[in-house]
């Protein structure tokens, strides 16, 4: 979908690596090795980016860091176009609203490092009937064309201290309303 609207991979691959979670950081070097790309191809779009304002980068040692801008206008609009290319808001809407007491979902894993996968994994908290969630995992892979793999914890057995095990920070996509701040 997202590859009619824009014709360069590598830009796309930036974005998916910067916009799906801000809070990810990387160098040229290290884009060059994940993408098996040229590094010439990724500092042209990462200039282009960054000229945009859409990418903010900050030097670090010897290494220029680059992260997306989440002050930009158009950085809302460009997450949820990459979280619907991957499908996470049909997971969302077909998994996650219907299974009822639902405090909390992170994407974790490797979308939450901005890296395109086959596999959406999702922490969830909450209490919620497991035989249910799995049954709508199962409808909601058919619809997205990707597995689900998810950890789900009682919300008094999960504390914050835990998502320091998910690097780097996990993606918080649904908070239930409905239950008391």
């Amino acid at each position: 979908m997202i590859e009619t609207l824009i014709s360069s991979k590598t830009r796309i691959k930036l974005l998916m690596k910067f916009f799906i979670n801000s809070k990810t950081t990387s160098y040229l070097r290290g884009l060059q090795q994940e993408f098996g790309e040229s590094s010439n191809a990724i500092r042209v779009e990462l200039n282009r980016l960054e000229e945009a304002g859409m990418l903010r980068s900050e030097t670090v040692g010897n290494k220029k860091m680059f992260r997306a801008n989440d002050q930009h206008p158009l950085f809302s609009e460009i997450h949820n176009i990459l979280l619907k290319q991957i499908g996470v808001d049909r997971v969302v809407e077909q998994v996650i609203e219907r299974l009822g007491n639902v405090e909390r979902v992170y994407l974790i894993g490797d979308f939450s490092k901005g890296i395109d996968s086959t596999i959406i994994d999702l922490l969830i908290i909450g209490s919620i009937d497991r035989g249910y969630l799995l049954g709508l995992v199962e409808k909601a892979e058919k619809v997205v064309n990707r597995k689900i793999r998810y950890l789900l914890y009682e919300a008094e057995e999960f504390s914050e201290s835990m998502l320091d095990r998910f690097t780097p920070e996990p993606l918080l996509l649904y908070f239930n309303k409905m239950e008391p701040n």
